[in-house]
């Protein structure tokens, strides 16, 4: 699995994923909120299978 997301991609990723899930715990959107798990844990691995499948490569290495 390579990287295919860039530090500001991770960081909002990281920051929604957060939102969403502190809100549902808050009881304010309720247990959709949840879905915030997925942007966190992309977030945090760095890879998002979508932007593979869709050729998209936001990480400013270039591999060989």
């Amino acid at each position: 699995m390579q990287k295919n997301e860039g530090s500001l991609d991770r960081a909002l990723r990281i920051g929604a994923g957060l939102l969403l899930i502190g809100l549902a715990l808050a009881k304010v959107i309720g247990p959709w909120g949840y879905i915030g798990i997925v942007p966190l844990l992309t977030g945090a691995l760095g890879m998002c299978p979508l932007y593979s499948m869709l050729g998209i490569d936001t990480c400013p290495v270039k591999r060989r």
